[in-house]
């Protein structure tokens, strides 16, 4: 999008620092068809095998479009490119009958050996795919992924153009899914294999299946997508352009709300300011969600300090998680029990691993850790907190570090950096406490402990792991019982609270706000935001 300066009255020095300050304009609705809203960071990748942020897969989301997607209630999955699935008595082989009008934006069919190339793509060891972990319930997939078997040997194949087999290991209630999540899209086989490089290209290379397409993206600027007239379903698709301008701040995006710049915000379409929550809530326009998502504080347990236990379970249990939702927040979140959500089915109410600001039991913990680092005093001990540049994750920060700082003595130092610095941080380990959100990929307690399976594992980040930790996980994988993987489960959890790798902050609720004339905008409860759904009175 072209930038356009406004008029105004200054000149000079003046006027140049002033137009600098100002996000681009977006253009001109038209004929009611355009949408204009914000996306909080630069992607780190639309490559559906590579990205794992939520800025990126928010993109890939509503650009590609899996063998399932959800309904447009998020109680169910349906069918996407796949119109109709068959599963074996035994639960373990799916037979998926692909759409034969399912296009790619090139005009392409798009067949079942894209998505086989697609799903052994993202579980070759040689693409670092963060997600490949998930593709583990197929058989094959884990021992391919480790160097230990061949991609012939995974358990997907295209029978035929129209009819993809899947087998996995054991029945996987939750693999339906699986399907509608973005790291399980197709990739256009031919467009990838031309060229390495095809989701960097901003020209006709960017192929896509989905009901939109990319029609800009100019980086650290602004994207817009576009209707896929190759869609098979696009005749349900009312709204014909989004655009959205790359904003990290939660202040100027509030007020570009405010200004009528933008029509709706509403994550990963953009945050707002925590002090806004007030004044939309009088207005009677502020929309909050419950949200299968958790806030965390992940630890490097390789950092010579984090590494002792101690202090990490000070850290956790000095948290007044109550007073941070309460006076910080302000969107009706919960305080985090544990690592899975009170969401999740079977994880209501069960577990509840801290008080709420056990001081007391922290300074135990603190002294304790403190004596096995050699240090005398609770003020010798520095912790450095790290977050991506965002005003709510700093008023979070600042938060707990008067409370470490007051109530354990501790000297706590705040890190921030851009986004994209700040994951390539965390990827190195360069961090002691990094802050970060997860969401959960499928509506399934799995999704939020499955990254700590390894210190591997693409989104640990930790560097911990646990050979108990990851027995459970392959207890529950075996499992055909609901009730005893559910069980299974909850003890994986229990290993992990009682090592601290990760300390759970609180339970997001999902926070938005639109113009009156926006329908169609709803998030689902794994913070998806389905634009084919969008329309414009």
């Amino acid at each position: 999008m072209k930038q356009v300066l406004k008029k105004t009255l200054l000149a000079g020095a003046a006027f140049l620092a002033l137009a600098a300050s100002l996000p681009t304009p977006l253009p001109a609705h038209a004929q009611g068809k355009e949408v204009n809203t914000v996306v909080s960071s630069e992607m780190a990748s639309i490559d559906p095998a590579k990205a794992s942020d939520a800025p990126s897969g928010n993109i890939i989301h509503n650009v590609f479009e899996g063998l399932t997607r959800e309904s447009q209630d998020f109680k169910s999955q349906v069918p996407g490119v796949a119109e109709s699935w068959q599963v074996s008595e035994d639960g373990k082989t799916y037979t998926f009958k692909l759409r034969s009008d399912a296009k790619w934006s090139n005009g392409d069919p798009v067949t079942a050996g894209d998505f086989e190339y697609a799903w052994k793509r993202v579980i070759n060891p040689e693409t670092g795919a963060d997600y490949a972990g998930l593709f583990f319930v197929i058989e094959g997939a884990q021992a391919y992924n480790e160097g230990k078997g061949s991609a012939d040997q995974v358990g997907v194949k295209a029978v035929d153009d129209t009819t993809l087999e899947v087998k996995l290991v054991n029945p996987t209630a939750y693999f339906l899914s699986l399907t509608a999540f973005y790291a399980f899209a197709p990739v256009n086989k031919k467009v990838v294999e031309a060229n390495a490089d095809w989701a960097d290209d901003l020209s006709d290379k960017y192929v896509t299946n989905g009901a939109f397409k990319l029609a800009e993206w100019n980086h650290n600027s602004d994207i817009a997508l576009e209707k896929n007239d190759q869609y098979w379903d696009k005749d349900n698709v009312k709204v014909d352009r989004v655009n959205a301008q790359i904003v990290e701040s939660d202040a100027t995006v509030t007020k570009m709300f405010q200004s009528g710049e933008i029509d709706f915000v509403s994550a990963p379409f953009g945050t707002l300011s925590l002090d806004s929550f007030e004044g939309f809530k009088k207005q009677g326009i502020l929309n909050v969600e419950p949200q299968s998502a958790i806030y965390v504080y992940k630890i490097n347990t390789k950092d010579s300090v984090m590494s002792n236990v101690n202090i990490r379970k000070a850290l956790a249990l000095a948290i007044d998680r109550q007073g941070l939702v309460t006076n910080i927040t302000k969107a009706e979140q919960k305080p985090a029990k544990g690592i899975v959500p009170a969401s999740v089915t079977g994880f209501e109410a069960d577990a509840n691993y801290f008080k709420d600001a056990d001081y007391e039991g922290a300074k135990e913990y603190l002294a304790k850790g403190l004596q096995e680092l050699g240090l005398k005093d609770p003020s010798e001990l520095t912790v450095k907190i790290s977050m991506n540049t965002n005003e709510a994750h700093a008023a979070i920060a600042q938060y707990i570090q008067e409370g470490w700082s007051k109530n354990l003595g501790i000297k706590v130092e705040l890190d921030n950096s851009e986004f994209q610095v700040y994951l390539d941080r965390l990827k190195t380990g360069d961090f002691q406490v990094a802050r970060l959100g997860w969401s959960g990929d499928f509506n399934d307690a799995l999704t939020f402990l499955d990254q700590y399976r390894s210190a591997d594992a693409g989104n640990n980040y930790t560097g911990w792991e646990n050979a108990d930790y990851a027995k459970y996980l392959e207890e529950a994988a075996k499992e055909t019982d609901a009730n005893k993987r559910l069980e299974i489960l909850k003890k994986a959890e229990k290993v992990l609270m009682d090592e601290m790798p990760v300390i759970p902050i609180y339970d997001y609720t999902h926070v938005s706000v639109k113009k009156d004339n926006i329908k169609g905008l709803a998030t689902s409860p794994l913070g998806k935001i389905d634009l084919k759904y969008l329309e414009v009175e």
